[in-house]
């Protein structure tokens, strides 16, 4: 980072939400690393991640910065970053072990039934089969197979040890429900491959991971950020990018109507269970983050948390499957004029605040409306078009000329 900024501490706190989100974040960081002069996003003193923020935090601890990512992500270039099928692969090993255990705990429970069945029900008996039910209906293991690979070259590491500046994966002890942030002390010996695996095993899902003696899930089930982690490890200055924001309707339908598009469904309830319980989620994990904004501000006096994240009539950011990975150069592109204009829109709040930590606001590259991260194969070159008209009516002009 600049010099002006080495005497502040700063880190960056990454949430979860699938690979939409991960996708949101990288969209996001992109636009501020464009616009912050004094920022570098592979220099930050601190990274903590959590599920796919984990995946992203890991990645850019190892040096992939937000315009690698970025790149990768627009040319689809998947093979590299992310292949979503490594999500939807069922977890036969864990339908295996739970389906020998059915012949044991039938007759465990039928002999249960048989001791007293005219006062123990039958549902209640039976009930111990509930035990063979999968703990997760896809196996997560290729995210450790993937991340393994992908830190083994470029002179990237697997080893919380050997980064050059320290990296939080936060998990969640199922035993317990204690949040564990690997990486820290006593906690940093585990791959950082299995602590994003663990990180991300959203329970239902996806089983939970064994490290050690304990079995570990998503580490958003206790906490949406943990930008406390690095607020404890000395931060002075925490970037938080959080991609899940419950939706308004009414708000995207007004603008929807100013802008003449159509509008989303005004009732959430029209789209069905999966809706209602997205917005139901995202509500949840948004009103505890708030909370823990608040107690930031109280607890860490003096330091100063920024959190960027989607307006609440982002249709498109809403109604996008959360483990959708369809899209994903207009849902990057999209993150990333998004945050521009907030950026730009807050400019006053924030200024005072990122100068403090020896970082500018950039104007110039705000008001630039020409940025995008679609490359020029992707953008139509609008002056190369108009030229190469241009050339081509002079040469039917000459052609008819010599024809008359």
């Amino acid at each position: 980072m600049a010099d002006a900024l080495r005497s502040s501490k700063v880190g960056l706190a990454l949430a979860g939400g699938g690979p939409v989100g991960g996708i949101y974040e990288v969209g996001a960081m992109a636009a501020l690393a464009e616009a912050l002069d004094g920022v570098d996003f592979g220099d930050f003193d601190i990274y903590v991640g959590v599920s796919s923020g984990a995946f992203i935090s890991a990645a850019v601890a190892n040096g992939l910065g937000p315009a690698t990512l970025a790149r990768m992500l627009v040319e689809n270039d998947s093979d590299q970053v992310f292949d979503p099928e490594m999500l939807l692969r069922p977890a036969f090993g864990e339908y295996f072990r739970r389906a020998v255990s059915v012949p044991l705990l039938f007759w465990s429970s039928l002999r249960q039934y048989l001791s007293d069945p005219w006062h123990l029900r039958l549902v209640e008996a039976f009930q111990a089969l509930s035990h063979a039910i999968p703990a997760g209906l896809f196996d997560s293991a290729g995210i450790d197979q993937l991340l393994r690979k992908l830190f083994s070259t470029g002179g990237r590491s697997n080893d919380f040890r050997q980064l050059k500046h320290r990296l939080f994966i936060v998990a969640t002890d199922l035993d317990t429900g204690e949040s564990v942030a690997f990486g820290s002390s006593g906690h940093d010996d585990v791959p950082i491959s299995v602590a994003v695996q663990a990180s991300a095993a959203l329970p239902g899902l996806f089983p939970p991971v064994k490290i050690g003696d304990r079995y570990f899930v998503d580490g958003a089930l206790i906490k949406t950020l943990h930008a406390s982690v690095a607020l404890h490890e000395g931060a002075d200055l925490v970037i938080c990018l959080n991609p899940l924001v419950p939706f308004d309707s009414r708000l995207a339908a007004k603008r929807a109507a100013q802008e003449k598009t159509r509008p989303e469904p005004a009732y959430l309830v029209d789209g069905g269970l999966p809706v209602v319980l997205s917005q139901t989620f995202r509500a949840i994990i948004h009103s505890r983050m708030r909370t823990g904004m608040d107690r930031y501000r109280l607890e860490f006096e003096g330091k100063d948390v920024i959190l960027f994240e989607p307006t609440r009539d982002d249709a498109d950011m809403f109604f996008t499957n959360v483990f959708s990975y369809r899209g994903r150069s207009r849902l990057c592109e999209h993150a990333y004029q998004r945050t521009r204009s907030d950026l730009y829109r807050r400019r006053h709040e924030l200024r005072p605040i990122l100068e403090r930590h020896g970082i500018h606001l950039n104007l110039g590259v705000l008001k630039d409306h020409s940025r995008s991260l679609l490359s020029r194969r992707r953008r139509p070159d609008l002056a190369a078009s108009a030229s190469a008209l241009d050339s081509s009516l002079r040469d039917l002009e000459a052609w008819l000329q010599t024809r008359t």
